[in-house]
């Protein structure tokens, strides 16, 4: 967990996505954080965190349904949802935290 804080507590915003690999929805997500990222670049992180191997943190955020999103800045939870979102969604709410 002391190295999820150091991930987290940082001055730009940091989106997680916590998914698994046989969830249908987090397979289509794969493509729409890869294009977030690419737009972003160095203004924000974009992090995966597979729910199967990392279940202890997912359980202590309390991530239920798969996918979720989180950004997260300077160690704070700014922002939080469930489910499919498309890229130009994702990164207007990363820009809110730039």
């Amino acid at each position: 967990m002391s190295k999820f804080g150091e991930l987290i507590d940082v001055e730009i915003p940091v989106l997680l996505d916590f998914f698994t690999d046989w969830n249908e929805q987090s397979s289509t997500m794969h493509a729409v954080l890869r294009d977030v990222a690419a737009a972003l670049g160095d203004k924000a992180k974009v992090i995966k965190i597979d729910v199967e191997k990392n279940g202890e943190l997912a359980e202590a955020l309390r991530v239920k349904a798969i996918p979720t999103l989180i950004i997260y800045k300077n160690g704070e939870m700014k922002w939080r949802h469930s489910g499919e979102q498309d890229a130009n969604t994702i990164i207007g709410i990363v820009q809110q935290y730039i």
